[in-house]
C-alpha cells in the first residue's frame, strides 16, 4: 500500500467532484461489467445529489499524489423502520490505479461510518468471480445472494407471441397502467401490493423488511422523477378492487436504448393465475408502442427465484452475466 492515495469525504457535490466520480465509475464499470451500460454524468449527478427513498448518502473520493481521481465510495444508510441496521456500499477503483491501497482506504472509511451510525450489516454488489468479489472477501464479506442478470431484446422474433399473452383475458382481472406517480384511486391498493415484495428470495441477506403505504409509493415516484428518470407501471386489478400484481420499468435519463426492470410482484392470494407473465408481457407491448427507441430490457433475479426466472425465460429474456450480493458483519470487521 502506498501513502500517496488521499481519501476525503464530501457533503455537497460540486460539478468537479461529480465529474471525478463519473470518470472512476465509467472506467470501473467498463472493465468489470462488460456489456453493462455505463451511467452518464447526468445520472451520476442525480444519484449523488438525490439519494434513494428513505436513506442518507455518505460519499468519499480517493485521489492520487497528483490529484487524479482513483477511487470513489458511496454509503447508503437506510432510515426506514425495519432497516435501520443496514447500509449499502458502492465502491469503485479505476483499473489503471488499482493495488495502490485506494480500495482499502475507502472501505475502511465506510466501515468506520457504519460503526458511527450503529449499522450491523453492510452489503455490496460485485461482479461474480471478479476482482471486486476477491477484494471484498479478503476483508470479511461473505456471499449472501447470487443474481442472474438477463436481457430481453425487443426487436427480436422471440417476442412475437407477447401481444397474444398480453391480450389474453384473465377472468376477474383487468390491466391498468400509469407513468410516474400512481393515481390517487389506486394508491392504497398499490401500496398493499408493494408489500408482496417482502417475501421475495433474498438468500442470506440481512435485508430487513419495508412497510409500504400510499405516502411511500408517492414519495418513491417523486424521487425517481427528481433524478430525471421515467417510471412506468402496469398492474393487474381484481374485480374486488385489490391490486393483484404489478410490474415497473425504469427509463433512466440519457440511458439510450436499455430500460431497467424495477419491481415485479404478485400478491400471494392471487398467485397461480400467471399474472406475473401477463403484466410483464403487457409492459413489453407498451414499451414497443410508446417508447420505440427502447430496444432492450435488463432485469435480475435471485438464482433460487425459479418462478420469476421461468417467467422471464418464457418472455424471451436471456442470461448474460451474474453478480453477487456480499454482506459484512460490521462488528467483526
Amino acid at each position: 500500500m502506498t501513502t500517496s492515495v488521499h481519501v476525503h469525504s464530501f457533503q455537497r457535490v460540486s460539478p468537479a467532484e461529480a465529474t471525478a466520480w463519473h470518470q472512476v465509475v465509467a472506467a470501473s464499470t467498463a472493465h468489470d461489467l462488460p456489456g453493462a451500460p455505463v451511467p452518464d454524468l447526468g445520472q451520476i449527478q442525480a444519484r449523488l445529489t438525490g439519494p434513494a427513498l428513505r436513506s442518507r448518502l455518505l460519499t468519499w473520493l480517493a485521489t492520487g499524489a497528483d490529484g487524479i481521481p482513483v477511487g470513489v465510495a458511496g454509503l447508503r444508510l437506510f432510515t426506514s423502520p425495519g432497516q435501520e441496521h443496514l447500509a449499502e456500499l458502492e465502491l469503485h477503483v479505476d483499473p489503471a490505479h488499482r493495488r495502490l491501497g485506494a480500495g482499502s482506504l475507502l472501505l475502511s472509511a465506510a466501515v468506520a461510518a457504519c460503526r458511527t451510525e450503529n449499522r450491523r450489516s453492510l452489503i455490496t454488489t460485485v461482479a461474480a468471480d471478479g476482482p471486486g468479489e476477491l477484494f471484498s472477501e479478503r476483508y470479511g464479506f461473505r456471499r449472501a445472494l447470487t443474481l442472474d442478470h438477463l436481457v430481453l431484446r425487443l426487436d427480436e422474433p422471440a417476442g412475437a407471441g407477447l401481444p397474444r399473452i398480453a391480450e389474453a383475458e384473465r377472468p376477474g382481472y383487468r390491466l391498468t397502467g400509469w407513468t410516474g406517480t400512481v393515481p390517487d384511486d389506486l394508491a392504497e391498493a398499490f401500496a398493499d401490493a408493494k408489500n408482496a415484495m417482502n417475501d421475495m428470495p433474498v438468500g442470506d441477506l440481512d435485508y430487513g423488511s419495508v412497510a409500504w403505504d400510499a405516502d411511500r409509493v408517492r414519495a418513491m415516484a417523486e424521487v425517481v422523477a427528481g433524478r430525471g428518470d421515467t417510471l412506468l407501471t402496469i398492474a393487474a386489478v381484481h374485480d374486488d378492487g385489490t391490486m393483484a400484481g404489478y410490474t415497473e420499468i425504469l427509463l433512466p435519463q440519457g440511458s439510450g436504448p436499455r430500460a431497467q426492470q424495477y419491481d415485479t410482484a404478485v400478491v400471494p392470494a392471487h398467485r397461480g393465475h400467471r399474472l406475473g407473465l401477463w403484466v410483464k408481457a403487457a409492459m413489453v407491448c407498451r414499451l414497443r408502442a410508446e417508447h420505440p427507441d427502447v430496444v432492450e430490457i435488463e432485469t435480475d433475479n435471485a438464482e433460487d427465484n425459479v418462478h420469476m426466472l421461468a417467467v422471464n425465460h418464457e418472455l424471451g429474456f436471456r442470461s448474460y452475466r451474474r453478480t453477487r450480493e456480499l454482506q459484512l458483519d460490521v462488528s467483526a470487521a
